[in-house]
């Protein structure tokens, strides 16, 4: 077993968790695979979604070794997106103007990847450290000019860069609070790293638009947790630390961007999100409670928009060996009876294979060399992105199909397509 499962609430230390939904043993996400590795038994683990009753902490029960999930190999790259990567500039831009640093403060950031968002702090001259536990994002990091340890942050290396660096005047941490197994232990290290009036700016998913908009396929093992402010409170209170704003974004569809400091200095909008909360129910099990049954039409209705351009005998190729890529196949069953590759911007991971499907994975060039009628977006997060880097596709009669949160078949209604009048939905680009 690669899996240890949670009896107690990976915040609180409650035993009151509440299965939402059990997606059944799904491959490790990002494992990509060499050629020379297709015929080795693969790595999978069981997936369930429960919810804290306690503190209101939705999170998943499977625990995989993070020294295997976060490999020296792991291909993920932040600065490959030009939308993340302005999307960080403009958040440090304005972390710049909102608090005074200088060339005697300290940034430090947590899985700070490549260093996509360090680089902002260290072009304007304020000393920055990087933390990552990957190998290889770490190395492009420090060949890029950003100091960074090849760590897991946690209380012990907060103490570490206390020790070596001082304490911090800014920590950072985007889309990382959901990635860790000590989750008490990763908020004690920002209490011990931060200065008297630091700051921790915080970016994670948000658990209220993951469920309006039906975002199952973020949940796979590496994000543990699903936060609410609700449970969000709650936890940065029990390490001395206070919530004091937050800002909506739209990132990862639909993040929170949390403002956490040592004094209790709360703006209107945070009473406002509890409360909204409150009356929603996602303080407890109550707004979860049609949630597997939301997922299962989803994947009803996305496998009768493929069925039908397979039994049209159109072709589809995938885009995006992300993450979510491997949940949305896996419960979905889509493999190579319905995808003839995927392409991928990340060069890192072209030439390697999807996990349990085996889908090849290969360059957006190879949409010119080997067109599709079809591209499901499996980085529907970045559908936008994705479909303006590839207008010409739709100009030569190609369409797109967005999974999520309705499955929807994006295109010219010119073409004639015997999906049109059985899809959900088709919108005209």
């Amino acid at each position: 077993m690669i899996a240890r499962v949670e009896t107690e609430c990976r915040s609180c230390g409650s035993t009151s968790l509440q299965e939402i939904i059990a997606f059944g043993s799904t491959p490790l996400a990002d494992r990509l695979l060499r050629a020379d590795q297709l015929d080795e038994p693969e790595l999978a683990a069981d997936l369930t979604l429960a919810i804290c009753e306690a503190c209101g902490l939705v999170q998943i029960l499977e625990t995989v070794d993070p020294e295997i999930l976060f490999f020296a190999e792991y291909p993920y790259f932040s600065s490959v997106s030009p939308s993340l990567t302005a999307h960080f500039a403009a958040s440090a831009e304005a972390i710049m103007k909102r608090w005074p640093l200088g060339e005697q403060s300290l940034v430090v950031e947590a899985a700070s990847n490549d260093g996509y968002m360090l680089r902002n702090f260290a072009a304007a001259g304020i000393p920055v450290l990087g933390v990552d536990p990957a190998a290889a994002p770490a190395k492009a990091a420090i060949d890029a000019g950003i100091p960074t340890w090849v760590d897991f942050f946690g209380l012990d290396l907060a103490r570490r860069i206390v020790d070596e660096r001082g304490h911090a005047n800014v920590f950072l941490g985007n889309n990382v609070l959901a990635h860790v197994p000590d989750l008490n232990g990763f908020v004690a290290g920002i209490a011990e790293l931060l200065d008297g009036d630091g700051v921790a700016v915080i970016e994670a998913p948000y658990v209220v638009d993951l469920v309006d908009h039906c975002e199952f396929d973020t949940i796979y093992h590496q994000h543990l947790c699903y936060f609410s402010v609700t449970a969000l409170d709650a936890l940065v209170r029990r390490h001395g630390l206070f919530l004091n704003d937050i800002e909506r974004t739209a990132i990862h569809g639909g993040s929170l961007r949390l403002f956490i400091e040592k004094t209790d200095d709360p703006k209107p909008i945070i009473d406002e999100m509890l409360t909204l909360e409150r009356h929603r129910g996602f303080d407890g099990p109550a707004a979860y409670h049609d949630f597997s049954a939301r997922i299962a039409e989803l994947k009803r209705s996305l496998r009768e928009i493929l069925d039908t351009v397979i039994d049209d005998g159109s072709s589809i190729a995938g885009y995006g060996a992300a993450a979510k890529a491997t949940t949305l196949l896996a419960y979905c069953g889509i493999d190579s009876t319905y995808l003839d590759y995927v392409c991928d911007l990340n060069e890192y991971k072209q030439g390697r294979f999807m996990g349990g499907n085996h889908l090849a994975i290969k360059p957006p060039s190879e949409l010119k060399t080997d067109p599709p009628d079809f591209v499901l977006i499996l980085a529907w997060n970045f559908a936008a992105e994705i479909m303006a880097q590839n207008e010409w596709f739709s100009e030569q009669g190609g369409r797109f199909i967005v999974p999520v949160p309705e499955p929807h078949v994006v295109g010219s209604e010119s073409q004639d397509r015997a999906t049109t009048h059985r899809t959900p939905k088709v919108e005209n680009q």
